[in-house]
Protein backbone atom coordinates (compact mmCIF):
# COMPACT_ATOMS: atom_id res chain seq x y z
CA UNK A 1 0.00 0.00 0.00
CA UNK A 2 2.46 2.31 1.03
CA UNK A 3 4.56 1.37 -2.12
CA UNK A 4 1.38 2.15 -4.63
CA UNK A 5 0.91 5.65 -2.81
CA UNK A 6 3.93 6.86 -3.32
CA UNK A 7 3.27 6.02 -6.99
CA UNK A 8 0.27 8.29 -6.62
CA UNK A 9 1.89 11.29 -5.77
CA UNK A 10 5.08 10.97 -7.97
CA UNK A 11 3.23 10.81 -10.61
CA UNK A 12 0.73 13.90 -9.68
CA UNK A 13 3.68 15.56 -8.99
CA UNK A 14 4.89 15.05 -12.59
CA UNK A 15 1.89 15.80 -14.45
CA UNK A 16 1.61 19.47 -12.26
CA UNK A 17 5.06 19.86 -12.88
CA UNK A 18 4.61 19.38 -16.62
CA UNK A 19 1.19 21.96 -16.67
CA UNK A 20 3.40 24.78 -14.43
CA UNK A 21 6.16 24.65 -17.22
CA UNK A 22 4.28 24.81 -19.81
CA UNK A 23 2.61 28.02 -18.00
CA UNK A 24 5.85 29.51 -16.66
CA UNK A 25 7.15 29.45 -20.34
CA UNK A 26 5.10 32.48 -21.37
CA UNK A 27 5.44 35.75 -20.96
CA UNK A 28 4.83 37.90 -18.12
CA UNK A 29 0.76 38.98 -17.61
CA UNK A 30 -0.19 36.03 -20.47
CA UNK A 31 -0.94 32.52 -19.24
CA UNK A 32 -0.15 29.32 -21.56
CA UNK A 33 -3.44 27.02 -21.20
CA UNK A 34 -3.67 23.78 -21.61
CA UNK A 35 -1.48 21.22 -23.03
CA UNK A 36 0.52 21.27 -26.50
CA UNK A 37 -1.38 20.07 -29.91
CA UNK A 38 -0.21 18.33 -32.53
CA UNK A 39 -1.95 19.54 -35.34
CA UNK A 40 -2.20 23.45 -36.20
CA UNK A 41 -5.09 25.44 -35.87
CA UNK A 42 -7.63 26.48 -39.63
CA UNK A 43 -6.59 29.42 -41.06
CA UNK A 44 -8.95 32.54 -39.43
CA UNK A 45 -12.04 32.53 -42.01
CA UNK A 46 -13.45 35.82 -43.87
CA UNK A 47 -15.99 37.11 -42.92
CA UNK A 48 -18.01 40.68 -42.41
CA UNK A 49 -18.45 42.48 -38.40
CA UNK A 50 -21.54 43.06 -36.87
CA UNK A 51 -22.78 47.19 -36.52
CA UNK A 52 -21.08 48.16 -32.79
CA UNK A 53 -24.62 48.08 -30.54
CA UNK A 54 -23.49 50.94 -28.66
CA UNK A 55 -21.05 53.34 -26.81
CA UNK A 56 -17.91 52.18 -24.74
CA UNK A 57 -18.61 48.10 -26.43
CA UNK A 58 -14.63 47.12 -27.87
CA UNK A 59 -14.17 44.70 -30.11
CA UNK A 60 -12.30 41.07 -29.20
CA UNK A 61 -12.07 39.36 -32.66
CA UNK A 62 -12.96 35.40 -33.34
CA UNK A 63 -10.72 32.66 -32.63
CA UNK A 64 -9.68 29.02 -32.59
CA UNK A 65 -9.97 27.34 -29.37
CA UNK A 66 -9.85 23.78 -28.49
CA UNK A 67 -11.86 21.02 -26.63
CA UNK A 68 -9.45 18.50 -25.01
CA UNK A 69 -12.39 16.17 -23.88
CA UNK A 70 -13.15 15.59 -27.83
CA UNK A 71 -10.29 16.50 -29.59
CA UNK A 72 -11.34 19.19 -31.63
CA UNK A 73 -10.92 22.70 -33.04
CA UNK A 74 -13.92 25.03 -32.74
CA UNK A 75 -14.38 28.45 -33.89
CA UNK A 76 -15.44 31.32 -31.16
CA UNK A 77 -17.36 34.10 -32.84
CA UNK A 78 -15.58 37.48 -32.98
CA UNK A 79 -18.25 39.73 -30.70
CA UNK A 80 -18.62 43.23 -29.09
CA UNK A 81 -17.80 44.04 -25.36
CA UNK A 82 -17.95 46.64 -22.68
CA UNK A 83 -14.36 47.31 -21.39
CA UNK A 84 -14.05 46.54 -17.95
CA UNK A 85 -12.66 49.19 -16.84
CA UNK A 86 -12.23 53.24 -18.57
CA UNK A 87 -8.89 52.98 -20.36
CA UNK A 88 -8.25 49.37 -21.11
CA UNK A 89 -7.74 47.46 -24.67
CA UNK A 90 -8.29 43.67 -25.56
CA UNK A 91 -5.00 41.84 -26.61
CA UNK A 92 -6.38 38.82 -28.00
CA UNK A 93 -5.12 35.51 -27.67
CA UNK A 94 -3.24 33.21 -29.90
CA UNK A 95 -1.56 29.69 -30.81
CA UNK A 96 1.90 29.15 -30.79
CA UNK A 97 4.69 26.49 -31.62
CA UNK A 98 5.76 25.34 -28.41
CA UNK A 99 8.65 23.07 -29.38
CA UNK A 100 6.33 20.01 -28.57
CA UNK A 101 3.19 20.74 -30.24
CA UNK A 102 0.46 24.50 -30.45
CA UNK A 103 0.20 26.22 -27.61
CA UNK A 104 -2.49 28.62 -26.80
CA UNK A 105 -1.73 32.03 -25.18
CA UNK A 106 -4.66 33.47 -22.98
CA UNK A 107 -5.97 37.20 -24.32
CA UNK A 108 -6.19 40.01 -21.07
CA UNK A 109 -7.62 43.45 -20.65
CA UNK A 110 -4.89 45.83 -19.99
CA UNK A 111 -4.29 49.69 -21.06
CA UNK A 112 -1.77 48.95 -23.46
CA UNK A 113 -2.59 46.28 -26.43
CA UNK A 114 0.51 43.65 -26.06
CA UNK A 115 1.72 40.70 -28.25
CA UNK A 116 -0.88 38.25 -29.79
CA UNK A 117 1.57 36.30 -32.08
CA UNK A 118 1.95 38.84 -35.19
CA UNK A 119 -1.95 37.35 -36.11
CA UNK A 120 -3.95 39.02 -38.57
CA UNK A 121 -7.27 38.72 -36.94
CA UNK A 122 -8.70 42.08 -38.78
CA UNK A 123 -10.74 44.45 -37.88
CA UNK A 124 -8.06 46.83 -36.58
CA UNK A 125 -5.80 43.40 -35.12
CA UNK A 126 -3.69 43.45 -37.74
CA UNK A 127 -0.39 41.84 -36.16
CA UNK A 128 0.66 44.17 -34.17
CA UNK A 129 -1.13 46.76 -31.84
CA UNK A 130 -4.72 47.91 -32.04
CA UNK A 131 -5.61 50.68 -34.75
CA UNK A 132 -9.26 50.19 -34.61
CA UNK A 133 -9.94 52.99 -32.02
CA UNK A 134 -8.61 54.94 -28.81
CA UNK A 135 -9.42 56.16 -25.30
CA UNK A 136 -9.78 60.46 -24.95
CA UNK A 137 -10.73 62.17 -22.09
CA UNK A 138 -12.49 59.04 -20.79
CA UNK A 139 -14.21 57.65 -24.21
CA UNK A 140 -13.93 55.70 -26.79
CA UNK A 141 -13.39 56.72 -29.84
CA UNK A 142 -13.64 54.11 -32.93
CA UNK A 143 -12.06 54.89 -36.04
CA UNK A 144 -14.57 54.24 -38.77
CA UNK A 145 -12.06 53.04 -41.58
CA UNK A 146 -11.88 49.60 -40.04
CA UNK A 147 -15.09 49.72 -37.61
CA UNK A 148 -18.60 49.31 -38.24
CA UNK A 149 -20.31 52.08 -36.34
CA UNK A 150 -23.66 53.84 -36.95
CA UNK A 151 -22.51 57.22 -36.38
CA UNK A 152 -26.20 58.44 -35.69
CA UNK A 153 -25.94 56.14 -32.60
CA UNK A 154 -22.61 56.42 -31.59
CA UNK A 155 -20.89 59.66 -32.37
CA UNK A 156 -17.59 59.79 -30.96
CA UNK A 157 -15.86 58.32 -34.37
CA UNK A 158 -12.88 59.71 -36.23
CA UNK A 159 -11.62 58.37 -39.61
CA UNK A 160 -7.88 57.43 -40.04
CA UNK A 161 -6.50 55.07 -42.90
CA UNK A 162 -4.76 52.37 -42.02
CA UNK A 163 -2.23 49.93 -43.84
CA UNK A 164 -2.31 45.98 -42.96
CA UNK A 165 1.14 44.80 -41.92
CA UNK A 166 0.52 41.24 -43.48
CA UNK A 167 -2.76 39.63 -45.28
CA UNK A 168 -2.07 36.11 -44.16
CA UNK A 169 -4.99 34.11 -42.54
CA UNK A 170 -2.73 31.96 -40.55
CA UNK A 171 -3.57 31.61 -37.04
CA UNK A 172 -0.45 30.59 -34.98
CA UNK A 173 3.08 31.62 -34.73
CA UNK A 174 5.61 29.84 -35.19
CA UNK A 175 6.42 25.98 -36.24
CA UNK A 176 5.94 25.18 -39.76
CA UNK A 177 3.98 27.26 -42.15
CA UNK A 178 3.28 29.83 -38.81
CA UNK A 179 4.26 33.02 -38.43
CA UNK A 180 7.49 34.53 -37.67
CA UNK A 181 6.99 37.32 -35.71
CA UNK A 182 8.62 38.71 -32.38
CA UNK A 183 7.19 40.45 -29.56
CA UNK A 184 8.56 44.11 -29.40
CA UNK A 185 9.93 45.55 -26.47
CA UNK A 186 6.86 47.81 -26.26
CA UNK A 187 4.24 44.57 -26.03
CA UNK A 188 6.75 42.21 -23.59
CA UNK A 189 6.50 45.69 -21.29
CA UNK A 190 2.81 45.69 -22.23
CA UNK A 191 2.47 42.01 -20.93
CA UNK A 192 4.09 43.18 -17.53
CA UNK A 193 1.60 45.59 -16.36
CA UNK A 194 -1.13 45.19 -14.70
CA UNK A 195 -4.42 43.80 -16.83
CA UNK A 196 -7.26 41.60 -16.53
CA UNK A 197 -8.14 38.32 -18.13
CA UNK A 198 -11.49 37.61 -19.93
CA UNK A 199 -15.08 38.68 -18.12
CA UNK A 200 -17.10 36.22 -17.68
CA UNK A 201 -19.50 37.31 -20.25
CA UNK A 202 -16.59 36.52 -22.88
CA UNK A 203 -16.35 33.07 -20.76
CA UNK A 204 -19.45 32.01 -21.22
CA UNK A 205 -19.12 33.44 -25.17
CA UNK A 206 -16.56 30.88 -25.64
CA UNK A 207 -18.24 27.63 -23.65
CA UNK A 208 -21.34 28.58 -26.04
CA UNK A 209 -19.50 27.90 -29.26
CA UNK A 210 -17.74 25.05 -27.45
CA UNK A 211 -21.43 23.39 -27.44
CA UNK A 212 -21.98 23.97 -30.50
CA UNK A 213 -20.77 21.38 -33.57
CA UNK A 214 -21.50 23.95 -36.15
CA UNK A 215 -18.42 26.01 -34.35
CA UNK A 216 -15.99 22.89 -34.71
CA UNK A 217 -13.25 22.36 -36.90
CA UNK A 218 -14.13 18.63 -37.86
CA UNK A 219 -17.82 19.62 -39.22
CA UNK A 220 -17.39 23.12 -40.73
CA UNK A 221 -13.39 22.57 -42.37
CA UNK A 222 -12.85 26.19 -41.45
CA UNK A 223 -16.21 27.45 -42.43
CA UNK A 224 -17.93 27.66 -38.90
CA UNK A 225 -21.71 28.63 -38.89
CA UNK A 226 -21.34 31.63 -37.02
CA UNK A 227 -18.74 33.99 -37.50
CA UNK A 228 -19.35 36.92 -35.55
CA UNK A 229 -22.12 38.18 -32.79
CA UNK A 230 -23.20 42.16 -32.17
CA UNK A 231 -23.00 41.13 -28.73
CA UNK A 232 -21.58 38.11 -26.30
CA UNK A 233 -23.28 34.90 -26.39
CA UNK A 234 -25.78 36.08 -28.94
CA UNK A 235 -25.25 33.43 -31.25
CA UNK A 236 -29.49 33.63 -32.75
CA UNK A 237 -30.29 36.85 -32.34
CA UNK A 238 -30.50 39.34 -35.19
CA UNK A 239 -27.03 40.77 -36.36
CA UNK A 240 -25.24 37.57 -36.33
CA UNK A 241 -22.36 37.23 -38.82
CA UNK A 242 -22.21 33.89 -41.15
CA UNK A 243 -18.85 33.12 -42.50
CA UNK A 244 -18.31 34.39 -46.10
CA UNK A 245 -15.31 31.51 -46.82
CA UNK A 246 -12.61 29.81 -45.33
CA UNK A 247 -8.95 31.80 -44.77
CA UNK A 248 -7.41 28.33 -46.63
CA UNK A 249 -7.43 25.02 -47.19
CA UNK A 250 -7.79 22.86 -44.13
CA UNK A 251 -7.42 19.29 -43.22
CA UNK A 252 -8.76 18.35 -40.20
CA UNK A 253 -7.44 15.83 -38.10
CA UNK A 254 -9.10 12.21 -37.82
CA UNK A 255 -11.37 12.25 -34.76
CA UNK A 256 -10.32 12.47 -31.64
CA UNK A 257 -9.10 8.67 -30.76
CA UNK A 258 -5.83 9.89 -32.83
CA UNK A 259 -5.75 13.56 -32.15
CA UNK A 260 -7.03 13.46 -28.37
CA UNK A 261 -3.73 14.28 -26.15
CA UNK A 262 -5.12 11.84 -23.79
CA UNK A 263 -3.33 9.32 -26.42
CA UNK A 264 -0.07 10.17 -26.56
CA UNK A 265 0.77 8.08 -29.57
CA UNK A 266 2.70 9.72 -32.59
CA UNK A 267 1.44 9.68 -35.81
CA UNK A 268 2.29 11.25 -39.28
CA UNK A 269 -0.80 13.74 -41.09
CA UNK A 270 1.40 14.68 -44.53
CA UNK A 271 -1.77 16.50 -45.58
CA UNK A 272 -1.39 19.52 -42.97
CA UNK A 273 1.71 21.19 -43.21
CA UNK A 274 1.77 22.54 -39.92
CA UNK A 275 2.19 18.26 -39.04
CA UNK A 276 5.83 17.42 -39.02
CA UNK A 277 6.47 13.47 -37.54
CA UNK A 278 9.03 14.25 -35.27
CA UNK A 279 6.90 16.29 -32.97
CA UNK A 280 3.69 14.70 -34.12
CA UNK A 281 2.74 13.62 -30.23
CA UNK A 282 0.87 16.35 -27.59
CA UNK A 283 2.70 16.67 -24.35
CA UNK A 284 2.66 13.89 -21.77
CA UNK A 285 -0.17 16.28 -20.17
CA UNK A 286 -3.71 15.41 -18.90
CA UNK A 287 -6.65 17.15 -20.67
CA UNK A 288 -8.30 20.06 -19.19
CA UNK A 289 -11.96 21.14 -19.31
CA UNK A 290 -12.08 24.04 -21.50
CA UNK A 291 -15.25 25.50 -19.36
CA UNK A 292 -13.10 25.35 -16.33
CA UNK A 293 -9.67 26.57 -16.36
CA UNK A 294 -7.27 26.88 -13.27
CA UNK A 295 -6.62 30.10 -11.95
CA UNK A 296 -3.03 29.70 -10.95
CA UNK A 297 -3.17 34.06 -10.04
CA UNK A 298 -5.64 36.57 -9.14
CA UNK A 299 -5.41 38.03 -12.92
CA UNK A 300 -6.29 34.76 -14.65
CA UNK A 301 -9.71 34.42 -12.59
CA UNK A 302 -12.78 36.53 -14.78
CA UNK A 303 -13.57 39.76 -13.99
CA UNK A 304 -16.64 40.08 -12.10
CA UNK A 305 -20.23 41.95 -13.80
CA UNK A 306 -21.79 44.13 -11.95
CA UNK A 307 -24.20 42.50 -10.08
CA UNK A 308 -27.76 43.01 -11.73
CA UNK A 309 -30.20 44.84 -9.61
CA UNK A 310 -32.81 43.25 -7.99
CA UNK A 311 -36.60 43.43 -8.06
CA UNK A 312 -38.01 41.82 -4.67
CA UNK A 313 -40.62 44.02 -4.83
CA UNK A 314 -39.52 45.81 -1.56
CA UNK A 315 -37.48 48.88 -3.65
CA UNK A 316 -35.49 50.37 -0.26
CA UNK A 317 -34.74 46.62 0.17
CA UNK A 318 -33.30 46.17 -2.90
CA UNK A 319 -31.32 49.50 -3.11
CA UNK A 320 -29.54 48.38 0.10
CA UNK A 321 -28.74 45.08 -1.17
CA UNK A 322 -27.57 46.23 -4.31
CA UNK A 323 -25.33 48.31 -2.31
CA UNK A 324 -23.81 45.63 -0.31
CA UNK A 325 -23.12 43.65 -3.27
CA UNK A 326 -21.20 46.37 -4.55
CA UNK A 327 -18.88 47.19 -1.56
CA UNK A 328 -18.84 43.43 -1.43
CA UNK A 329 -17.44 43.10 -5.04
CA UNK A 330 -15.13 45.89 -4.39
CA UNK A 331 -13.92 44.34 -1.23
CA UNK A 332 -13.22 41.43 -3.11
CA UNK A 333 -11.20 43.12 -6.39
CA UNK A 334 -9.00 44.79 -3.65
CA UNK A 335 -8.32 41.05 -1.85
CA UNK A 336 -7.14 40.21 -5.80
CA UNK A 337 -5.13 43.01 -6.33
CA UNK A 338 -3.33 42.69 -3.33
CA UNK A 339 -2.93 39.30 -3.51
CA UNK A 340 -1.69 40.00 -7.41
CA UNK A 341 1.07 42.35 -6.47
CA UNK A 342 2.40 39.86 -3.40
CA UNK A 343 2.56 37.23 -5.76
CA UNK A 344 4.69 39.70 -8.39
CA UNK A 345 7.01 40.75 -5.59
CA UNK A 346 7.46 37.10 -5.28
CA UNK A 347 8.03 36.79 -9.12
CA UNK A 348 10.75 39.12 -8.88
CA UNK A 349 12.66 38.04 -5.92
CA UNK A 350 12.81 34.38 -7.01
CA UNK A 351 14.49 35.86 -10.70
CA UNK A 352 16.97 38.14 -8.72
CA UNK A 353 18.05 35.12 -6.83
CA UNK A 354 17.78 33.17 -10.25
CA UNK A 355 16.35 29.91 -8.96
CA UNK A 356 16.07 26.79 -10.29
CA UNK A 357 12.79 25.14 -11.88
CA UNK A 358 11.83 23.32 -8.62
CA UNK A 359 11.68 25.96 -6.92
CA UNK A 360 10.14 28.60 -9.48
CA UNK A 361 7.40 25.06 -9.42
CA UNK A 362 6.91 24.95 -5.83
CA UNK A 363 5.97 29.11 -5.72
CA UNK A 364 3.62 28.60 -8.78
CA UNK A 365 1.79 25.78 -7.41
CA UNK A 366 1.48 27.61 -3.45
CA UNK A 367 0.16 30.64 -5.60
CA UNK A 368 -2.15 28.29 -7.36
CA UNK A 369 -3.15 27.25 -3.70
CA UNK A 370 -3.20 31.06 -2.25
CA UNK A 371 -5.66 31.86 -5.71
CA UNK A 372 -8.11 29.10 -5.14
CA UNK A 373 -8.91 29.47 -1.38
CA UNK A 374 -9.33 33.29 -1.83
CA UNK A 375 -11.78 31.94 -4.57
CA UNK A 376 -13.33 29.94 -2.28
CA UNK A 377 -13.68 32.75 0.47
CA UNK A 378 -15.00 35.04 -1.88
CA UNK A 379 -17.57 32.11 -3.16
CA UNK A 380 -18.72 31.69 0.31
CA UNK A 381 -19.26 35.41 1.08
CA UNK A 382 -21.10 35.47 -1.94
CA UNK A 383 -23.61 32.40 -0.64
CA UNK A 384 -24.08 34.62 2.93
CA UNK A 385 -25.10 37.54 1.61
CA UNK A 386 -27.34 35.94 -0.81
CA UNK A 387 -29.03 34.26 1.78
CA UNK A 388 -29.49 37.12 4.08
CA UNK A 389 -31.42 38.81 0.82
CA UNK A 390 -33.48 36.04 0.92
CA UNK A 391 -36.78 37.11 2.83
CA UNK A 392 -37.95 34.82 5.36
CA UNK A 393 -40.69 32.10 5.03
CA UNK A 394 -43.85 33.41 5.48
CA UNK A 395 -46.62 32.00 7.85
CA UNK A 396 -49.68 31.22 6.66
CA UNK A 397 -52.01 32.87 8.63
CA UNK A 398 -54.20 31.47 11.43
CA UNK A 399 -57.67 30.56 10.48
CA UNK A 400 -59.96 31.58 13.14
CA UNK A 401 -63.36 30.13 12.91
CA UNK A 402 -66.30 31.88 12.15
CA UNK A 403 -68.80 32.11 15.07
CA UNK A 404 -71.36 30.55 13.30
CA UNK A 405 -69.22 27.63 11.71
CA UNK A 406 -69.50 25.17 14.95
CA UNK A 407 -73.06 26.16 15.45
CA UNK A 408 -75.05 22.81 14.39
CA UNK A 409 -77.04 23.33 11.49
CA UNK A 410 -80.92 24.30 12.03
Amino acid sequence: MRIMQSKRIIIVSFVLAMLLLAMSGSAAGQVRVGVAIAIAPPPIPIYEQPICPGDGYIWTPGYWDYDYDDGDYYWVPGTWVVAPETGYLWTPGYWAWGGSGFVFTAGYWGPVVGFYGGINYGFGYFGHGYEGGRWDGGRFYYNTTVNRVNVEVVRNVYNTRVTETTTSRVSYNGGNGGLNVRPRPEEEAAARQRHISAVSAQVQHSQEARSDRQQRASVNHGVPGVAATPRPGAFRESGVVRTREAGGAYNPAPRPENNNPRNNQPRNNDSNPASRPETNAPMNNPPRNNASKPAVHPNDIPRMDRPAAPNSGNSKQDLKYQQDQEKLQAKQQKDLQKLQQRQEQEHQQVAKQQANDAKKQQMEQRHQQQTQQLQEKHAQQAQQMQKRQQPPPQQAPQQHPHPNENKPPN
